[in-house]
């Protein structure tokens, strides 16, 4: 078993009621600032789960055990520099610092599997890029993100001023680099950018557990495709990205996947709010199968 020492596993063996697993960043004291290494171990991680048949979503978020503040990850860990034998005023060094980094990033982006950003606390500098290579992310409403860079004669260099940019358009980009602000989730989620905003605590436990659970039981082969088509299909032209769309479409048709979820939409099974009756208790209407006391069934997908 891999030892880590920035991140903490947890896979549905060890009691995770779903197809998915959990990776947390797993540096409270230091409100997980990132570090090459950091970086490293979650794509060390992701390459067990990839070809993990029991994991069919990933979440990635900040510990729960945080000993400061909540944090997904506040940023760069600049007290612990830039890498060994990398020199700050090196040019072809800092360079080489950001490759080494983004060439993670890279790796999480491209993922088969969706990779779910849950967000308390801190997204900043970093932390913030590495929501950017995750595809959904919930945020509790006391969480923040930004690039603070600026503040420190920097700018965000894995992915910041690129990736993001295509989510939320030149104008807030500028913004929020050029002068290191922190936005809120509430404005995140209003841009568009989290997808689902929630209380902290439980709320948001159970938010997470419930879309991550949601997306491990549906068919793998479609997500996968999805992913990469809107990933990386989008970055070349239309008649390109429409191309990789059907040759999708045709390789998901192999999958066993396809036919049960036609299959469950021609089955009728017993409904399951009245029990097959077509009516409540109280002699009312069932609601969900609105008398006709069956109704489609739920497709059992099998992943792969």
């Amino acid at each position: 078993m891999v030892e880590y020492e920035h991140i903490k596993v947890t896979l549905p063996k060890d009691g995770i009621d779903g197809n998915y697993a959990v990776i947390e960043l797993n540096r409270p004291d230091m409100l997980n600032a990132l570090q090459t290494k950091t970086v490293k171990e979650i794509h060390m991680a992701l390459e067990k789960l990839e070809v993990d048949k029991s994991v069919r979503c990933v979440v990635l978020r900040g510990t729960k055990d945080f000993t400061k503040k909540p944090a997904f990850s506040a940023g760069a860990d600049l007290v612990g520099g830039f890498g060994e034998g990398i020199q700050p005023n090196i040019v072809s060094d800092m360079m080489l610092s950001m490759q080494q980094k983004l060439r993670y990033y890279n790796i999480i982006d491209a993922f088969p599997k969706p990779i779910i950003a849950a967000v308390d606390g801190f997204a900043l500098g970093g932390g913030c890029e590495l929501t950017l290579v995750c595809d959904i992310i919930i945020a509790t409403n006391r969480a923040v993100f930004g690039f603070p860079e600026i503040h420190r004669g920097i700018f965000p260099a894995n992915g910041g001023t690129q990736r993001m940019i295509r989510h939320l358009g030149q104008a807030r980009v500028m913004n929020m680099i050029y002068f290191g602000e922190n936005v809120p989730a509430q404005k995140m989620h209003e841009w568009g950018y989290v997808s689902y905003l929630t209380e902290p605590g439980e709320e948001f436990e159970k938010v997470v557990h419930q879309k991550a659970k949601m997306l491990g039981a549906l068919p793998t082969t479609s997500l996968m495709i999805i992913k990469k088509a809107v990933k990386f299909g989008t970055q070349s032209a239309l008649s390109v990205g429409l191309n990789f769309e059907q040759i999708g479409f045709g390789l998901n048709s192999a999958s066993s996947d396809v036919m049960e979820g036609i299959n469950a939409f021609n089955r009728r099974v017993a409904c399951p709010k009245c029990g097959g009756k077509g009516s409540l208790d109280d002699g009312s209407t069932c609601p969900v199968c609105k008398g006709a006391k069956k109704v489609r069934d739920t497709p059992k997908y099998k992943g792969y």
